[in-house]
């Protein structure tokens, strides 16, 4: 039961997916969306349920599928095969549980975001096939299943951003989300045949207990981390992200919460004793962390776009969860990404309310909506309070964690992950209050007349809001004896258990405290002046925060412009040389052809004198040639 449960959640959607793309009406494909997400959902519960009050099955690394049957081999590669198996345990359970609340709350929402929308049909049909996508990553058993998996996501990320064809933005966007994860994805793949290779199986129960050399575990470790780098936007394959937004809110809420960033994680946390068998990878991976979590929430600080803060904000919350995983804690990193998805999913839709309010996106067209819009002020407050950190909020328990862990580790890896995280935390609680201000308080200062969302589009803010105010609570479940929801115990011939969850005191009031003083200094700024934008005293900073340092046009100016140079100048060389010498060798021939059919036309007579002419010709030179 365990094993057709876990088979039918990327199933159901996928199914959905196939058949809503053959589907032209907005209502039958509503219905179909809504019905099998709800269903996705029940069957995610299902399996949570009976894996978490049951003591016969490991809580983790629970392997259903002993042996590779022929009837589950998929594909062979020489002496590896590529097995249609699934990897159950409370983990991927409660993930599934997550990823299937989100998208059911995203399709509902869309029913009322893009009721005038006359591509509604196969944007619904995209978002069963993204969510598909992400469940057969959670539950697959085989690391090129996986892959597919993982390859898919990055397809309809592509689809699903460009879908607004009316901007002008959106097809860029959607390319260079498209390019810029597949950089990463080309080392992922790799290290993907790394670890077959050297494992002899690509199945994931056996890479796991595989013994690898160092030299093949560091590399398949690193080339890895490429593809988490892409799909969960760390640095330096942060960029695409942002300009995500061009796509329709809901897509953000799914692309930010529930899928595609938060695979890269997801995959980090299901190959996690690979990663404690090799440090340096973990150095790396913490490295990458510190960097992207301070980039990222210096650019937040900075945006006007209310949907380009909470991007910004995503990085550097994904950042946190790598930050986790660097020192060692892979559970304080789920944990964060649990509670992370909750909360996101909430502001990112209590956004698209107040952008289908106000008709724009600039935080300069909002303000005074705390009267106009009260239910999007209360559940955007909880959302807000949850990602800055706030007691007892939820992102407080789990963002607590990621630094408790950082300060257990004693490493240098552990301490920069720590002074990054506190000074985010700063930052975070700046942003987070800009945004609250500037975006319900104050002198309305748009043209529209808002008010809060419809029924379809209010529901699901609403009750998104009840994780991201107590999701916490994760944290303290109990995680003794054989049976926990939301325990989590690896496997002990693999890696140590995670020791349970503690709040650290003088750490807690420090991050908390840190995250006041950044919201009182926006709070002061602004209240100098309602009208102004509080990050102006930043005064020259602030267009490099704008531009997140300008490594958009590093990048631009290193990657794409040469390659589109070379591009250029290929294209100019195959069209001038190869096909100038095709094409000139063809109008050659039809020009010798053209003189030698003149020459075949002179008539009767032209023939008779050119055979004499050749007679005499031919005598001279014999007898010239007599001679000599």
């Amino acid at each position: 039961m365990n094993v057709v449960l876990a088979a039918a959640l990327p199933a159901i959607p996928g199914a959905a997916g196939l058949l809503g793309l053959l589907v032209g009406r907005s209502r039958p494909a509503a219905a179909l969306a809504v019905t099998t997400a709800g269903a996705t959902l029940i069957t995610a519960l299902a399996l949570w349920i009976r894996l978490g009050t049951t003591s016969e099955m490991p809580r983790r690394y629970a392997d259903y599928i002993a042996e590779s049957d022929v009837g589950t081999r998929l594909a062979d590669f020489g002496p590896l095969h590529v097995v249609l198996a699934v990897r159950i345990d409370t983990v991927a359970a409660v993930v599934a549980v997550m990823v299937a609340t989100v998208a059911l709350a995203v399709q509902v929402y869309s029913i009322a975001y893009l009721k005038t929308d006359d591509r509604y049909a196969p944007y619904a049909a995209q978002v069963s096939l993204f969510t598909a996508a992400m469940l057969l990553v959670v539950v697959s058993g085989d690391l090129f299943l996986l892959l597919v998996g993982w390859e898919v996501m990055g397809l309809c990320s592509y689809l699903l951003i460009g879908h607004d064809r009316s901007l002008p933005e959106a097809p860029a966007a959607a390319v260079k989300a498209f390019l810029v994860t597949r950089v990463g994805d080309v080392g992922f793949l790799l290290g993907i045949v790394v670890l077959g290779l050297g494992a002899g199986s690509f199945r994931i129960a056996d890479v796991l207990t595989a013994d690898l050399g160092d030299d093949t575990r560091l590399a398949a470790c690193l080339l890895l981390l490429a593809g988490v780098a892409g799909k969960s936007a760390q640095f330096p394959l942060h960029t695409w992200l942002p300009d995500a937004m061009a796509g329709p809110t809901p897509i953000s809420a799914l692309i930010h919460a529930a899928t595609m960033v938060a695979a890269g994680v997801y995959v980090v946390i299901r190959l996690y004793p690979l990663y404690t068998a090799t440090p340096d990878a973990l150095a790396a991976l913490g490295v990458l962390a510190a960097i992207t979590m301070l980039l990222a929430a210096f650019a937040a600080l900075a945006q006007d776009d209310v949907k380009r803060v909470l991007a910004w904000s995503t990085v550097s919350q994904l950042a946190y969860m790598t930050g986790g995983l660097a020192v060692g804690r892979d559970g304080a990193a789920l944990h964060h990404l649990l509670t992370h998805a909750a909360f996101k999913a909430l502001l990112f839709l209590a956004a698209g309310a107040v952008i289908h309010a106000v008709a724009s996106n600039s935080m300069s067209a909002m303000g005074g909506l705390r009267r106009r819009m009260p239910i999007t002020f209360w559940t955007t407050t909880i959302g807000l309070a949850a990602l800055a950190g706030v007691p007892p909020f939820s992102g407080f328990w789990t963002k607590e964690g990621v630094l408790g862990a950082a300060e257990e580790s004693h490493t240098w890896v552990g301490r920069l992950v720590l002074t990054a995280g506190l000074l985010t935390t700063a930052l975070t609680g700046a942003y987070a209050a800009r945004l609250w201000l500037r975006t319900f308080f104050g002198d309305y200062r748009g043209t529209e007349e808002p008010h809060d969302p419809q029924a379809l589009m209010r529901w699901p803010i609403v009750l998104l809001a009840i994780p991201a105010a107590v999701g916490g609570l994760i944290v303290l479940w109990p995680a003794g004896g054989d049976v926990g929801w939301f325990a989590y115990a690896p496997l002990d011939e693999v890696v140590t258990a995670t020791p349970p969850y503690s709040v650290h005191p003088g750490l807690a009031i420090a991050a908390v405290g840190l995250t006041a003083l950044g919201a009182a200094a926006v709070w002061w700024r602004w209240r100098r002046d309602t009208a102004a934008d509080p990050v102006t005293a930043l005064g020259p900073a602030r267009p490099a925060f704008a531009a997140a340092f300008w490594l958009d046009s590093v990048q631009d100016a290193l990657v794409v412009r040469p390659v589109v140079t070379a591009a250029r100048r290929v294209r100019a060389l195959d069209a001038r040389a190869i096909g100038g010498a095709v094409t000139g060798t063809g109008r050659g021939a039809v020009r010798l052809g053209t003189v030698l059919g003149r020459a075949h036309a002179r008539g009767l007579g032209g023939y008779v004198t050119t055979a004499l002419a050749g007679g005499v010709l031919l005598a001279v030179i014999a007898v010239v040639g007599s001679r000599w």
